[in-house]
């Protein structure tokens, strides 16, 4: 795409969190930096992405089926190691290219769940790429917020919207649920899971400490904990049917949705006005 395009692009994500409107309104974008092969300038280029269970995204190196590769491929080919902004979170990122089986059975989830990328390949005589971005660890997760309040708003957000996709994707579903959607819904299950995991042992704790008088909004925030993960449970044993029928993967999807939505909203109402609150004078 035309640099100033992108550059349009990546002002908007990064002013938004994340959220863009026009060509990529509703879709799953991050954006990935890379060092150039050959001039070894770092350059931003947004792409469309794929959840694939939480340990890692894919991205596909399409260039809408041109002759050659993007140039960012070739970039992360020559330095593996990038940067990943999803909009609310920047992580350093270790680039691989899939090969053989791997790569065919990644395009042909990236296919079954956009028509499009066969499309792409039907234009071109190049085996289009398909990459796993692995994460790579390194302390706490850096957040793109101006302080702890924003930092939970930002997250819920997130999840917002992918269950707002993962809702969409279940409605648009036809007789036999695809792979991908299999995917998102499993990895949306884990990203819960670790975000409440680490508000209980790690949040929660240090309100806790700072005001006793809480006590009972932790304790039903717990409980809620506790009651999505069930919900979740019940959603991934669902997916993880053979013969798993899209109506009650839609179901279980919106029973999470109602039940979600209303634990975030009482948290965002409760917590962040003490998350954001001056410290108080020693």
């Amino acid at each position: 795409m035309p640099i100033d395009f992108n550059q349009q692009v990546i002002e908007e994500f990064r002013a938004n969190a994340g959220r863009v409107g026009g060509h990529f309104e509703g879709a799953r974008l991050l954006l990935l930096t890379t060092t150039g092969a050959r001039s070894g300038r770092r350059r931003t280029t947004p792409v469309g992405y794929y959840p694939d269970g939480g340990e890692r995204v894919l991205v596909i190196a399409s260039a809408g089926g041109a002759p050659k590769h993007p140039a960012w491929f070739h970039n992360l080919l020559a330095h593996p190691r990038v940067t990943v902004e999803t909009g609310v979170f920047t992580y350093e990122a270790r680039a691989e290219a899939l090969a053989d089986a791997a790569r065919d059975a990644a395009f042909a989830r990236a296919v079954e769940a956009d028509p499009g990328w066969a499309e792409y390949q039907r234009k071109t005589t190049r085996v289009i790429p398909v990459v796993a971005l692995h994460e790579i660890a390194g302390g706490p997760p850096n957040v793109n917020a101006s302080s702890m309040g924003q930092a939970v708003k930002a997250v819920h957000d997130a999840f917002r919207r992918e269950l707002a996709l993962i809702r969409a994707e279940t409605g648009d579903a036809g007789a036999t649920l695809g792979a991908q959607l299999r995917v998102n819904c499993l990895t949306l299950c884990q990203g819960l899971h670790n975000h409440h995991t680490g508000e209980d042992t790690a949040l929660f704790p240090f309100l806790s400490d700072r005001h006793p008088g809480l006590a009972p909004v932790l304790d039903r925030l717990r409980r809620e904990h506790e009651r999505i993960a069930v919900l979740s449970a019940e959603l991934r044993s669902v997916v993880g049917r053979d013969s798993s029928d899209p109506g009650d993967v839609r179901d279980e999807v919106e029973r999470l949705t109602a039940e979600l939505e209303a634990h975030l909203d009482y948290e965002e109402k409760e917590l962040i006005p003490l998350l954001d609150a001056p410290a108080p004078p020693r």
